[in-house]
């Protein structure tokens, strides 16, 4: 792509707006000022030639991203966090929640499949060369009169034409096999098609290293998958490629009936959150044991692992609910996670559960503790009981005003 071109690129609000090119531009203007070549890379150069909106600011200088991070806050405020193991730093936007990578132009050895790399300053090309897929080894000059200017030393521009995914080298995924992840995710988001060369790379042995990876990084690229517009796509390619296997022997296929679910209803009161949803219906067949496996295996947090089990126990219970009190549903579901429900509400279309999210869980007496003090009853187990007696009689519909309630109390008292 011609210089002129990607200008124009770069002045499409609709790909990035007016305040970040402003941003770029500060970010070039005090690289200039130290005298070190600097650049955009990476996904924000892959989807600014695709015509894409940009997210990713990762910027790249030939020099020392730390000094240019306080040089920065010097100049235009904010804040730096500095990782001076890795030579980078964030800096975090003055009035405003982002932040924008700054990275030193670096090399990275890998003495250890699957392990963390050991990272040297070098020059922009050697970034490129470490990074993991040609479509995102590509870099934009910000700085002095080659603004603009795109570096491609590994043809990725070509490979965006032809709807390729391809690794740099054929050790790729023994050095980070968590790229498997990414090359799937990409393959999914733009439509693209992983290079056969590429997918066979995924072999036993860079699989063998995969298995090795902590639970906490494969759950992070599980995550990122279960965000995807595509995800249940993807997951059955993660499947297809003897990924799932590698993860747990117990790692099941995600169920392609309950594909469509992982978009929720925004219009209930239900906190929306992808990844939990997705997990839950991923797992809802499964065993308790089963779950607990691979809650263990994958690092859920204790709160992700409540959700999974909450929903495929209620579902292995529904059976014997069915034909329930509403009072009775009410108190078997009040301590489960409300999006559990909702999850195991959407495969079953069991009604009691929608009208559990909708309105029992919200139904309380008109009396409360406060009331039953004043009435000269001193707090113990009995006041549970009563509370509890008038709750489910608003439930169950043998009280339906505050006189009916009245009248009950005094029964009960």
């Amino acid at each position: 792509m011609q210089k002129d071109d990607v200008l124009r690129l770069l002045r499409d609000p609709n790909l990035l707006p007016s305040e970040k090119l402003t941003l770029l531009s500060n970010i070039a203007t005090q690289a200039e000022t130290l005298g070190v070549p600097c650049y955009v890379v990476g996904g924000f150069v892959r989807d600014l030639l695709l015509g894409k909106p940009v997210n990713d600011l990762d910027v790249v200088v030939e020099g020392d991203a730390i000094n240019l991070g306080r040089k920065l806050v010097e100049v235009y405020g904010g804040k730096l966090t500095p990782h001076f193991k890795f030579h980078t730093a964030i800096w975090h936007l003055p009035n405003s929640t982002d932040f924008v990578d700054l990275i030193t132009a670096r090399k990275e050895i890998y003495e250890m499949p699957g392990a963390l790399p050991k990272v040297t300053p070098s020059t922009i090309e050697d970034d490129l060369r470490r990074r993991d897929f040609t479509i995102n080894a590509m870099a934009l000059r910000l700085d002095g009169e080659g603004f603009g200017e795109i570096l491609d030393p590994l043809d990725g521009q070509a490979d965006l034409e032809r709807r390729v995914i391809r690794v740099l080298h054929p050790r790729s995924f023994m050095d980070d096999p968590t790229r498997i992840f990414r090359a799937i995710r990409y393959e999914g988001r733009y439509s693209f098609n992983i290079e056969p060369l590429t997918l066979g790379l995924v072999d036993s042995e860079a699989l063998k290293v995969l298995h090795m990876l902590s639970g906490e990084r494969l759950r992070h690229e599980l995550d990122l998958i279960l965000e995807e517009e595509r995800a249940f796509q993807m997951v059955l390619r993660v499947a297809s490629a003897g990924v799932l296997t590698s993860i747990h022997p117990k790692m099941p296929k995600f169920n392609q009936e309950y594909a469509d679910y992982l978009e929720m209803d925004i219009q209930l009161d239900v906190p929306a959150d992808r990844r939990s949803m997705g997990f839950i219906l991923w797992f809802l067949d499964l065993t308790e044991e089963e779950i607990f496996l691979l809650a263990n295996r994958l690092d859920f947090s204790n709160q992700l692992s409540l959700d999974v089990w909450a929903g495929a126990q209620l579902m292995r219970s529904l059976p014997h609910l069915v034909g329930a009190k509403p009072s009775e549903w009410t108190y078997a579901l009040e301590k489960l996670p409300l999006l559990s429900i909702y999850a195991v509400y959407l495969i079953s279309r069991e009604n009691a559960l929608l009208s559990y999210i909708s309105f029992w869980r919200h139904v309380k007496p008109r009396t409360n503790g406060n009331d039953l003090k004043a009435m000269g009853l001193l707090p113990g187990p009995r006041f549970s009981e009563i509370l509890l007696k008038l709750r489910s009689a608003w439930l169950d519909g043998e009280v339906t005003n505050e006189s009916q309630e009245k009248e009950l109390l005094a029964k009960l008292l």
